[in-house]
């Protein structure tokens, strides 16, 4: 009985070193190496802000799904402040009306800035 607790303890001590951590480094480490010849892709602020909001239910990059693809709202806006500035500011508030009739939700609680950052990165896929 001893020796089995004795095992079991070892094997979960030699699991747990295998920490996430050291899992992320390798990934860098691989993406890095293989990746040496191309160049590096970095996500900007604006799409982490999306990809941790709620944004991704309705809008998608390239495709329409409730609202409009991200690609077509930067055909339809030129990248400057005072687009950039309304943008946040339908992010913020909500609306209806520009995309069809299926309102889009407030989002009260996100900082002007953060929805500055989100519209500036939507308005930077025009191709």
């Amino acid at each position: 009985m001893k020796k089995t607790f004795l095992i079991l303890g070892a094997v979960v001590i030699f699991m747990a070193s295998f920490s996430k951590a050291d899992l992320e480094k390798e990934k860098v480490v691989t993406a890095t190496a293989t990746t040496s010849s191309h160049a590096f892709y970095q996500i900007s602020a604006g799409e982490k802000l999306i990809n941790k909001s709620d944004c991704l239910g309705c809008h998608n990059k390239t495709n329409k799904i409730i609202g409009p693809a991200y690609v077509e709202v930067a055909k339809k806006y030129p990248n400057n402040e005072k687009n950039i500035n309304y943008l946040a500011d339908k992010i913020i508030k909500g609306g209806t009306g520009v995309w069809g009739t299926m309102p889009m939700t407030a989002h009260s609680t996100l900082k002007k800035e953060d929805a500055k950052l989100m519209a500036k990165y939507i308005l930077s896929l025009k191709k």
